[in-house]
């Protein structure tokens, strides 16, 4: 059929599975949202294009989709930039379209114009300049393809002005055919049995899993591979929710603000066997004594990550959708006893983390922070999504909140954008409409992209947004009292917003919450509104998040306050 380039985009978006796309439009893209208005496709307007790339991330991180976005060129197009490198370096596939000027305006510095192609390379997993309609199909099923195979990634389709208008002979491809890349990533068999022989030897072996356990879906392999083994488990601020809480020896969070357990058991360890991980620095401590009396296994799919952060001595390169069904089926095959070989570790480390749990003044005459997330995690559904900005706020919701399955945990880890929460939480809905969606932010986080909550209220998307209300950026504060002298530095929120009025102002219900017996009434209140609704809640300015392990120190050598269980 004879069909516009804009026509082409909308079409190769219904091919692909695509049924809601957030965007904002502008001059560049004008022809594209005609054909949009023409075909009703879903759409979602944010208030500003950060918000709808944030939007499109939390949606593909709810329902493992790939998340769409719409912007125009220049601003509309650089708008986006943060939400691209969050989705990257968190590996969250999403296609960006952007409009470009025209093509005999292209190089001119021409108005709303931006090298987008070369703004976004280092920080996509691959990018477009369409300068053909009829480059326009292969082009997306490319696109596609690329971001939801492999290690998922953001696309970026930059697109001129007049492609969108072009008309030509629209036919979809059914096959692609990418030089050098495959989308299979199957590896060498071998060393998977490489890495038995060592786990067979091991008297203190302990999982480590990362967010690839996740992206991969293999989160019901994993835990059948940790109950038959025994194994303790740890876990990275991306996998929380992967491993079974209800396992005496899953030990939650490790690295800055991980829980004493997992940090003590990483450095003790003599086999650490990595599913799905990158070794970030910040679970790492100083990388030359990490896990000092370990050899350590690396599942990842993702070569250049090998051996990048910390030496590995059990490389085992594939997609986890290959090698970790196949680790369960070879050590269910298995005669060797690996519930003997750890029983007495495991009941080491399960006593650490008795011993030295989470914890926090729980006499408190005003209300806590890490209290507000405890009440939540008890009182929520089983299969809650939660979804935090960055700062104090999502370290303390990492500790207290009890995640039960994959994709309930949402928050930006690898960039920690602030600003990520309240528009990430709308995509998070949209994608699970069946499911209660809560936003942990703070005072300064939800300032980043608070226009998002008239995005909330047009739409009626119903979230729950508490902000933890401390009067200053929670976490550089907590810096600046232990290393900077407690010299706050331009980091007191001492302003006049009143985020109710605000909130309200917007049309999203709001009350404040001021005193701890009216902190349950409110939460209940909140879940039980029809329509979004903010909660205000007010806490200590000076409570810090614990533990807490300083730059420059090792894993054990972690500040654990002394807050009562």
């Amino acid at each position: 059929m004879v069909i516009n380039g804009a026509r082409a985009v909308l079409e190769g978006l219904k091919k692909e599975g695509v049924d809601l796309v957030f965007g904002y439009p502008g001059g560049a893209v004008l022809t594209l949202y005609d054909e949009l208005y023409k075909m009703k496709f879903p759409h979602i307007l944010t208030k500003h294009e950060q918000g709808a790339v944030h939007g499109a991330d939390g949606y593909a991180r709810a329902s493992g989709k790939v998340g769409v976005v719409f912007a125009t060129s220049g601003p509309g197009a650089t708008n986006l930039v943060t939400g691209i490198a969050t989705a990257n370096m968190d590996s969250i596939p999403l296609v960006c379209f952007t409009g470009q000027v025209g093509n005999p305006y292209i190089g001119r510095d021409s108005f709303q114009e931006a090298d987008v192609s070369g703004i976004t390379c280092p920080i996509t997993k691959y990018n477009y300049l369409v300068k053909r309609a009829e480059e326009l199909p292969r082009v997306i099923r490319e696109a596609f393809f690329i971001a939801r195979t492999g290690r998922p990634g953001p696309v970026v389709v930059d697109i001129a002005k007049d492609v969108f208008a072009a008309e030509f002979d629209y036919e979809y491809p059914e096959e692609i055919h990418l030089r050098g890349y495959s989308g299979d990533f199957s590896g060498n068999e071998a060393q998977i049995d490489a890495f038995l022989g060592a786990l067979e030897k091991a008297e203190r072996p302990l999982f480590f899993l990362g967010g690839g356990v996740t992206l991969a879906d293999v989160t019901e392999d994993v835990r059948a591979v940790v109950a038959a083994t025994g194994i303790p488990v740890v876990s990275t601020l991306m996998a929380l929710g992967c491993a079974d809480p209800a396992d005496e020896a899953s030990f939650g969070m490790a690295g800055m603000h991980g829980s004493y357990a997992a940090n003590m058991a990483i450095m003790g360890c003599d086999l650490l066997i990595g599913l799905g991980l990158r070794f970030d620095d910040r679970v790492t401590g100083v990388v030359k004594e990490f896990a000092p009396r370990a050899k350590i296994a690396q599942f990842e799919i993702d070569a250049a990550e090998v051996n990048k952060n910390v030496p590995v001595d059990y490389p085992v390169v594939g997609d986890l959708r290959w090698s970790v069904p196949l680790l369960r089926q070879k050590i269910a095959a298995s005669r060797v006893d690996y519930q003997a070989h750890s029983r007495e570790w495991r009941a080491y480390t399960a006593g650490l983390h008795k011993e030295h749990p989470f914890a926090y003044e729980k006499d408190s005459t005003e209300i806590m922070p890490q209290a507000v997330i405890e009440a939540v995690s008890r009182i929520a559904e089983d299969d809650a999504i939660i979804v935090t900005d960055v700062g104090q706020h999502q370290m303390w919701a990492a500790q207290f909140f009890k995640a039960r399955r994959p994709r309930q945990f949402l928050t930006s880890g690898g960039l920690g954008t602030m600003g990520y929460g309240l528009p990430a939480a709308i995509g998070a809905k949209l994608a699970r409409p069946a499911q209660r969606v809560i936003l942990f932010t703070g005072d300064g986080s939800i300032m980043m992209n608070c226009q998002e909550l008239a995005t909330a209220a047009d739409y009626g998307v119903k979230i729950t947004i508490i902000v933890l209300h401390n009067h200053v950026l929670g976490m550089v504060a907590q810096w600046q009292r232990m290393f900077y002298q407690q010299h706050l530095s331009e980091s007191r929120l001492n302003g006049h917003t009143d985020f109710v009025k605000l909130a309200e102002a917007m049309g999203v219900a709001a009350t404040r919450v001021e005193r701890p017996a009216e902190l349950l009434p409110a939460i209940r209140q909140a879940f039980a509104h029809d329509g979004p609704m903010l909660l205000d809640v007010m806490v200590p300015e000076a409570e810090d998040v614990l533990p807490m392990v300083p730059g420059g120190k090792r894993l054990d050598e972690m500040v654990l306050g002394g807050g009562k269980s």
